[in-house]
């Protein structure tokens, strides 16, 4: 029996996967978690009964904390547990980030049923699994990325998928209230990344920052359409 925990912040979507997937006779819903942060918390009880999950599906959209942030810290933490990215065609930029931090492949969120119990059953047995499309985009946009990479400023390519998208937004005029409202966080969590971008690029404020951000704004658009790969 296979051990499975989704986290899934749509709570439409998290239902279907239970309902679809416990009909599989050797898979078993053992948690539902609707962001990263709650998912670790369910994991160390499920750890704490002995009983931890063998597979966790991963949003990568998620309020509190991503599926970045929560494939990290669980593949550090439980560094046998499988990971499998559920995303849509639109976060690759997000997904090679999580692949980097441990996940073990991803699919495509309408991948259909058969196809995700079957990818599930590959992921526990070792392998890695990859969906359609989202590697091809980052192939053909990588030659973009690096020739621009020679020319920017220190620490730019530290930061993460989510910083860049916080960074892009603050070059554009963004509030930190829009920016939250735009991928779906806190102010507070916001204003963290800032401080974070800030500290990265040896920066002293936010107007500095959208200076930079415009200064090297092709990277930055560019770097949103593939993986985050550097």
């Amino acid at each position: 029996m296979i051990r499975v925990l989704i986290a899934e912040d749509q709570e439409i979507v998290r239902r279907g996967l239970k309902t679809l997937l416990a009909i599989k006779p050797d898979l078993q819903i053992v948690g539902e978690a609707d962001n990263g942060q709650r998912a670790i918390q369910l994991i160390e009880s499920l750890q704490a009964e002995f009983l931890p999950p063998d597979v966790v599906l991963m949003d990568i959209r998620m309020p509190v904390m991503d599926g970045v942030e929560a494939t990290r810290l669980i593949c550090e933490k439980f560094p046998g547990m499988k990971i499998l990215i559920l995303t849509t065609f639109d976060d690759a930029k997000y997904v090679a980030e999580a692949l980097r931090f441990g996940a073990k492949g991803y699919l495509l969120k309408d991948t259909p049923t058969e196809e995700l119990a079957e990818a599930i059953r590959s992921i526990h047995k070792g392998y890695t699994q990859f969906g359609p499309g989202i590697v091809e985009k980052m192939i053909a946009n990588v030659a973009v990325l690096e020739t621009d990479k020679q020319q920017l400023p220190p620490g730019m390519t530290e930061l993460t998928p989510r910083e860049r998208e916080i960074l892009l937004m603050i070059a554009k005029g963004a509030s930190n209230r829009e920016i939250a409202q735009a991928i779906f966080l806190s102010e507070g969590t916001v204003r963290n990344h800032i401080s974070n971008i800030l500290a990265r690029l040896n920066l002293r404020d936010r107007t500095q920052a959208a200076i930079v951000a415009n200064s090297c704004l092709s990277w930055l658009e560019n770097s949103e359409s593939i993986m985050g790969l550097e």
